[in-house]
């Protein structure tokens, strides 16, 4: 390992101890996400460059993405979000759809973005894996009202997915839909025996070695990641759609009196180690020049920031209108406008394509910080005073 790689290694590992420290500092009023991309731009090459991006540091981010859309998959209870939940989430995403659509139509006419597809997909998503922490902190994980979010942020980080793997990632789309349907029935058939009963002889190896440092249990999870991924990248498929039924997989897998521990594990493995390499290194590759050339480059933030809201905010105000009181219709609304991993990745194709302005890029990677930063907060300020009125009345 060469002194650059090292040195970047210690830059990141210090970022991911200061980020959760600042958080708690100012009580949570700047999320973790934001402080770990913020301060990676600031050791990043474009401003105090006390970090490089080097061949094995690019590695790990990619490492940690992949941890991230696990598990983003992980936490969707498919028991919790089938019916209405899912079926309010899909109908409010298909809307939002034709939405992006027709707004990145009409950015492409004016000539202010290159390609209707690359804006139109960016605008559709909602940052799941980066809410979740933010639920399990505030409360909402089992809540109704989280059960809906779940459902929100499972389909809208989801489905961008599954069209960035048929429309971005291969050259024909036909062909590439057949092989997304072999990988769903691999998925299934996964998934199928998750869900048989585990031998009895079996639990025991597996419990026992769970408080041994053979963590077999936990080594299986990450099996599961590294076989669906490698089966994904093999078909041609984005690697992420791999990662994230992995999640699936082992959450129905893991059942009985250990889950709660593997659970814990899984995340400390995810979010102590591998997912802030990922914000921190996303954060070091930001083009803050791009940005930052004109007047006319930072204007952009707030028109995307606004495409957020009226593609993912505006159908979930009217689709939940019969679920949801105002107050939390509007809560639910900007936790689905909430936006980054799925840009970043959607961004960073646009520019490796050549389809994507470079201002463009950093502005909608700038949006998404700024949907992270303000949206949950404000979201979650409106369902403390929902609560705090019911349980007064």
């Amino acid at each position: 390992m060469d002194r650059d790689t090292f040195s970047t290694l210690a830059i990141i590992g210090t970022v991911a101890v200061l980020a959760p420290l600042i958080s708690e500092w100012v009580k949570g009023r700047i999320p973790g996400v934001v402080l770990e991309i913020g301060l990676g731009i600031v050791v990043g090459p474009q401003v105090l460059a006390l970090g490089k991006v080097t061949p094995l540091i690019d590695g790990l981010s990619g490492i940690g993405l992949t941890f991230l859309f696990f598990m983003a998959g992980y936490e969707i209870d498919m028991q919790r979000i089938r019916g209405r939940p899912l079926s309010r989430a899909l109908l409010s995403w298909i809307a939002g759809l034709v939405l992006a659509f027709a707004l990145a139509a009409t950015l492409v006419i004016t000539g202010f973005a290159l390609s209707t597809l690359l804006i139109g997909l960016a605008l559709t998503t909602t940052a799941l894996g980066t809410l979740l922490p933010m639920l399990e902190d505030n409360g909402e994980m089992h809540t109704r009202f989280g059960a809906l979010v779940l459902g929100i942020g499972g389909v809208g980080e989801f489905l961008p997915i599954v069209a960035i793997t048929l429309l971005l990632t291969g050259h024909n789309p036909f062909g590439t839909a057949l092989l997304l349907v072999g990988f769903v029935a691999l998925a299934t058939g996964a998934a199928a025996l998750a869900l048989r009963p585990t031998p009895h002889r079996v639990a025991l190896l597996l419990g026992r070695t769970l408080d041994t440092s053979s963590q077999l249990p936990i080594r299986i999870a990450v099996l599961m990641v590294v076989l669906l991924v490698w089966v994904a990248s093999r078909l041609g498929l984005d690697v992420l759609l791999g990662a994230f039924a992995a999640g699936l997989v082992v959450r129905l897998a893991n059942q009985g009196e250990t889950a709660q521990v593997i659970e814990m594990k899984l995340s400390a493995l995810a979010f102590g180690m591998f997912v802030p390499v990922f914000f921190i290194v996303s954060g070091m590759s930001f083009d803050v020049h791009a940005l930052t050339d004109s007047a006319g480059t930072i204007l952009r933030v707030p028109v995307f920031l606004g495409l957020f809201l009226v593609v993912r905010g505006l159908p979930t105000l009217w689709f939940y209108r019969r679920d949801l009181e105002v107050p939390d219709r509007v809560a639910a609304a900007l936790l689905a406008s909430t936006a980054l991993p799925v840009v970043v990745a959607i961004a960073q194709i646009g520019l490796d394509r050549h389809n994507m302005k470079p201002e463009n890029a950093a502005a909608l990677v700038a949006a998404g910080m700024l949907s992270v930063l303000v949206f949950p907060a404000i979201a979650f300020a409106l369902r403390r005073h929902t609560v705090s009125r019911a349980g007064a009345a």
